[in-house]
């Protein structure tokens, strides 16, 4: 029987193949979360623990953590326990509910900026134009937050919606 995945091995199995699973999606942003200010190992080797605190990622069940759940989560050893970070991924979860009925879920929603021609690759390129910042925009103004361009790029292309470009 095969031994399961560490986060960081999860991580970088998933990352760049076609996730549709809404739930994977919500992961991939946690970890997206947590990220900026860190070593994406770090953050990713935290998926287990995330996945544990955070209700396997169920956004019904994480949109309605209350102000003691926050508390302990920042008090939790095993957590990255950045406050803003935390309450960013009960923020997110509320905000992906949101999404309908507009869009059927965080899949249905994150596949509509998949691009329609093969021109528009991803880059990483620290700009404002590209499709990680026209994401991390309309997220904004839909009530997610932790989301910047670069990181909503990342997003795209570990998600397999962007296809990246080695330079």
């Amino acid at each position: 029987m095969a031994k399961p995945l560490n986060g960081v091995d999860l991580y970088h199995s998933l990352f760049g193949t076609e996730i549709h699973d809404p739930r994977v999606l919500f992961e991939m942003l946690t970890v997206n979360v947590f990220q900026p200010g860190l070593n994406w190992r770090v953050a990713a080797s935290k998926i287990p623990v995330f996945d544990k605190v955070f209700k396997h990622f169920d956004v019904h069940e994480i949109a309605k953590f209350d102000e003691m759940d926050l508390e302990a989560l920042e008090a939790d050893p095993e957590m990255i326990r950045n406050p803003r970070k935390i309450r960013a991924v009960v923020q997110n979860a509320q905000a992906t509910l949101k999404l309908q009925p507009e869009f059927k879920d965080l899949a249905d929603y994150l596949w509509s900026f998949e691009p329609k021609d093969d021109v528009v690759r991803g880059s990483l390129q620290r700009d404002s134009h590209g499709l990680g910042a026209e994401l991390a925009k309309d997220m904004k103004k839909r009530g997610f937050t932790f989301v910047g361009p670069t990181t909503m790029e990342l997003l795209l292309i570990g998600s397999g919606i962007l296809k990246h470009e080695h330079d």
